[in-house]
């Protein structure tokens, strides 16, 4: 359906794939502070600023301490109507007997009437119920609970509201009850890892499966939908991006192409970021725009150790064409860097994305390796869809020894793959550079030394005359191959 109803909440609304069908009623569930309450505030703030009238029952919380707690995280709740059917504190200082009738059918009736007369006399567009599990003690049985909870809600969809009610997730009582009866069921989740949100069910329309990360702020309830890469699609030409170094394009054949994933791999301090930095100082000027995401090294120290190499980062941040980004992985989850990602790449134009590096961004998945491929795979092929040019920055641990490009399993992912080690010749240590992989061209098959200086990066010929130097311990041979 064309027409939808938003929540007030974007993320949300993307996973609904453009919110709401109108006139439908929807399960809202999850244990004790989820944000059921925040999820039911921004339906109702939304339809307020859409110029509908929203009505809010509830059966647990007063209304007026529902205003104070959503005024406190800037919701504007005039524009709400509230049923306050919670009970007062009369009701525990005056006992009431019932000595003919059960309690449940004494309360029942005059409940029902206010809702009936509230509905009737204001014609809400919207309405929140929290929470509708009340209603199972107003009833004798389940066949009863069902039969209210069913009329209940075609009174709400006859009078043209749509509805939005909380179910308490308990195990002493289930709500299965509830998400046959409902025509879309969103859960919240919570655990020591974060909060998520998932959708398991939404008639008449298609949605966004899996766990989504959810986020409880000051300003209410932000979701980061997990990146689907596949709807995303810019056309674009496929070209060489030189470095601007000549030994290093012409090791590399022209460079590295646009819209592919290169992987830099190496030990600490061999000059990964620092080759990455000059692929993107070089589309400086062309007038293109590259963004960094460090999650390890401080923003300072790296922009000194550039501008010491006689990389201009201050200048190109100056003319926004690079964009320095600092992410601190314990507290974004990967759903979170991603939509960050996507702001850079859609609104920003970026068009060329640097992650460095590789083991920052796994711990932000908080030991989940097994969802390492996983996210990077989606963000990566997203990114290309899109026609960027993806530079991942891997740290090996091993300074010598035996050569691994990546420890995590990432490789199949690259397009490229530029390794980078450290030598030990005749005492000194020393520095090499080569290719293993480029899935576009061919490549020169030698390795070459290289220097970082302070005129900038120096890739000097190919060394023809050593032999092991994937070892790290290499032997100079000469011309008779002795």
């Amino acid at each position: 359906m064309s027409e939808r109803m938003s929540t007030g909440i974007s993320g949300l609304d993307e996973v609904l794939h453009g919110g709401l069908i109108p006139v439908r009623a929807y399960l809202v569930r999850g244990g004790a502070g989820a944000g059921k309450t925040t999820l039911g505030l921004s339906f109702l703030v939304e339809g307020v600023a859409s110029g509908e009238k929203p009505l809010y029952i509830t059966l647990g919380e007063s209304a007026e301490q529902i205003r104070t707690n959503a005024e406190r995280i800037g919701f504007d709740t005039q524009g709400i109507t509230f049923l306050d059917l919670s009970p007062t504190s009369d009701f525990f200082s005056q006992v009431q007997t019932y000595d003919i009738f059960s309690a449940a059918e004494v309360e029942r009736e005059p409940m029902t009437q206010q809702i009936v007369e509230q509905v009737r006399s204001l014609q809400p567009q919207r309405v929140f119920l929290d929470a509708m599990t009340q209603f199972r003690y107003l009833s004798s049985n389940t066949f009863q609970f069902r039969k209210q909870v069913l009329s209940f809600l075609r009174f709400l969809l006859e009078k043209g509201a749509t509805v939005l009610f909380s179910s308490e997730d308990g195990g002493s009582a289930p709500d299965d009850d509830l998400q046959f009866m409902s025509d879309g069921a969103i859960h919240l989740h919570q655990n020591l890892e974060g909060r998520s949100i998932s959708v398991t069910k939404f008639r008449g329309s298609d949605f966004r499966s899996g766990l989504h990360f959810m986020r409880l702020t000051d300003r209410g309830m932000e979701v980061f939908p997990r990146l689907q890469p596949e709807v995303h699609k810019r056309e674009f030409k496929l070209e060489v991006i030189p470095s601007g170094v000549p030994d290093l394009d012409e090791l590399m054949h022209g460079g590295i192409e646009r819209g592919t994933v290169t992987l830099f791999t190496g030990p600490s301090g061999v000059g990964k970021t620092s080759i990455g930095l000059q692929f993107m100082k070089e589309a400086a000027g062309r007038g293109e725009r590259s963004v960094v995401y460090m999650f390890e090294e401080p923003i300072d120290v790296m922009l000194h150790r550039c501008e010491a190499i006689n990389i201009p980062v201050y200048a190109m941040m100056q003319r926004q064409t690079l964009s320095v980004i600092p992410i601190e992985p314990l507290l974004h989850s990967p759903d979170e860097f991603t939509n960050m990602v996507q702001q850079e790449v859609e609104q920003q134009k970026a068009r060329i994305v640097m992650i460095d590096s590789v083991s920052g961004y796994r711990i932000s998945l908080r030991g989940r390796d097994e969802d390492l491929v996983t996210h990077l795979h989606a963000l990566c092929k997203y990114l290309q869809n899109m026609g960027v040019t993806v530079i991942l920055v891997n740290e090996t641990e091993s300074i010598t020894g035996n050569f691994r490009a990546t420890d995590i399993g990432i490789s199949y992912m690259t397009d490229n793959i530029v390794f980078l080690r450290y030598l030990e010749i005749q005492g000194e240590i020393r520095k090499a550079i080569g290719v293993l992989k480029k899935r576009l061209s061919s490549f020169e098959k030698t390795l070459r030394e290289l220097e970082i200086t302070r005129y900038g990066i120096k890739v000097g010929q190919p060394l023809t005359h050593l032999r092991s130097i994937l070892s790290g311990t290499p032997e100079w041979i000469d011309k008779n191959g002795e």
